[in-house]
């Protein structure tokens, strides 16, 4: 079926999860439909990403069973009926797209409740994930029989890691379709440089980038930042109109068809110049960024990336007069974290944040490698060892937000490390993100997207102004 990878890829993963636990069902439960405002006008509808990993397939309302001991799989819902056809058209039936993934088993969601009761029965333990949907977990806590306040503690550890373990490895056919994202989200981003001219508001650029998305798969990957107060991490507003002698941030990814992500972030004069100083504090975050690209290989942890990504930034700032002091004792306190207050990235693929629902403390750390609570880092979503195969961010960014400076300057957060009388020139700055998407290779790493989009300033410039 159109939209799918090869049933045999779907069965070889439920085989592989199996492989990974000892005993057990496991319990996969798809979304519904979510109304926006009343009941039957829904937002798009976006499948859980564990559910299209093992099921594949973008059908509301729909449950996966695995039995981790006979191999056993399932596919539980409801047929359409002669009333959903009016509305929808003609309709797969389960059975015919359970056979498209390999699953030969079907029943109803009445079904499921009753083998669940059995599988309680027999003192089988039943996997499951964290819920993330209210009604999920209402309907799972009738299922398991419990209230909703108990349900986080039976949410299954040994799926958790196993599920994380599959899914940060990314194969060849998932690679390619993360590639098909940021092709589009590199033509996302040159529309918005193509457009960007004082005058224009924010909400016509947010407008093209949707309309770019929409064209070539499932829309964006997430709620587009399109902002001139860049120093604002996640600026939902669009009112602004742009002004000449300001930067624009723009971060935005695409979700292809079959739902993998990009995630890019450029940051561009609006009149297509660099001021001298929007420039050099631009320079800095590239240089960091290319630190990055660096120093990825496998066997690295991505907290070390981090940290020499922070390296870059504070001794930029420095040369900027913004810092003063031993800069490898500034990021060893996280003094650097007032300008860069983010982690480096995280993880990328079904999920433009990759199976973070499951949890940053599985996802993003392990047993060998802890959170720290150190200013900056302490925000990592993820500090873990590189893997062949995993597909990151590299994300870092410069900011002078206004409150946070008050607040450490009031706080003495900095440990001397800040040079407040240089920083009062840049309250009125914004921010400066640049953001690219990484695949660690058994070499090393490479920049996923065919056509990068311009990054350095001469590239942007010559792009705004062609």
């Amino acid at each position: 079926m159109e939209g799918m990878f090869q049933r045999e890829i779907y069965q070889a993963r439920r085989e592989a999860l199996c492989g990974q636990l000892s005993q057990g069902v496991i319990l996969l439960p798809g979304n519904g439909e979510a109304s926006a405002n009343y009941p039957s006008n829904t937002f798009r509808f976006r499948q859980d990403s564990t559910f299209l990993y093992f099921f594949g397939l973008n059908r509301p309302d729909c449950v996966g069973w695995i039995d981790v001991e006979t191999r056993e799989a399932w596919l539980f819902g409801a047929e359409y009926t002669v009333d959903d056809q009016v509305w929808m058209g003609v309709q797969p039936t389960l059975q015919a797209q359970a056979v498209a993934v390999g699953v030969v088993h079907t029943g109803s969601l009445d079904q499921l409740e009753r083998m669940l009761s059995e599988a309680r029965h027999l003192r089988r333990t039943v996997h499951f994930l964290p819920p993330y949907r209210g009604e999920i977990t209402l309907r799972q806590c009738r299922w398991l029989q419990c209230a909703p306040e108990a349900l986080s503690a039976q949410v299954s550890v040994p799926l958790a890691r196993a599920v994380v373990a599959l899914r940060e490895v990314k194969a060849a056919e998932e690679i390619e379709q993360i590639e098909q994202a940021c092709a589009t989200a590199g033509r996302m981003h040159r529309r918005a440089m193509a457009l960007c001219r004082p005058g224009v508001k924010e909400q016509e650029i947010m407008a093209a980038l949707e309309a770019e998305a929409l064209r070539d798969g499932a829309g964006v990957s997430f709620l587009s930042i399109v902002s001139q107060h860049g120093e604002t991490l996640h600026n939902h507003r669009y009112d602004g109109i742009l002004e000449s002698g300001r930067l624009l941030l723009v971060d935005a990814g695409a979700e292809g068809p079959m739902n993998y992500c990009s995630d890019f972030t450029r940051t561009f004069p609006v009149n297509g110049r660099f001021t001298t100083r929007q420039r050099e504090v631009y320079e800095v975050v590239r240089a960091a960024n290319a630190r990055t690209f660096e120093l990825a290989t496998p066997g690295v942890c991505y907290y070390e990336m981090h940290n020499a990504a922070a390296r870059v930034i504070a001794e930029g700032l420095k040369s900027l007069g913004l810092m003063q002091g031993d800069m490898d004792e500034a990021v060893a306190v996280g003094a650097q974290a007032l300008f860069m207050p983010h982690g480096l990235g995280h993880q990328m693929g079904l999920d433009v944040h990759d199976m973070e629902n499951i949890g940053e403390k599985y996802v993003g750390y392990d047993a060998q490698t802890l959170r720290s609570d150190t200013p900056g880092l302490s925000a990592l979503r993820m500090g873990k060892r590189m893997r062949p195969g995993m597909v990151i961010t590299v994300e870092p960014g410069l900011y002078f937000i206004p409150a946070l400076i008050a607040q450490w300057r009031r706080e003495r957060l900095d440990r001397g490390f800040v040079n407040y009388a240089r920083v009062e020139e840049f309250l009125d700055f914004g921010g400066i993100r640049v953001e690219d998407d990484m695949l660690i290779t058994a070499e090393g790493n490479r920049l996923l997207g065919s056509d990068r989009p311009p990054v350095t300033p001469a590239q942007i410039e010559a792009y705004m102004q062609a």
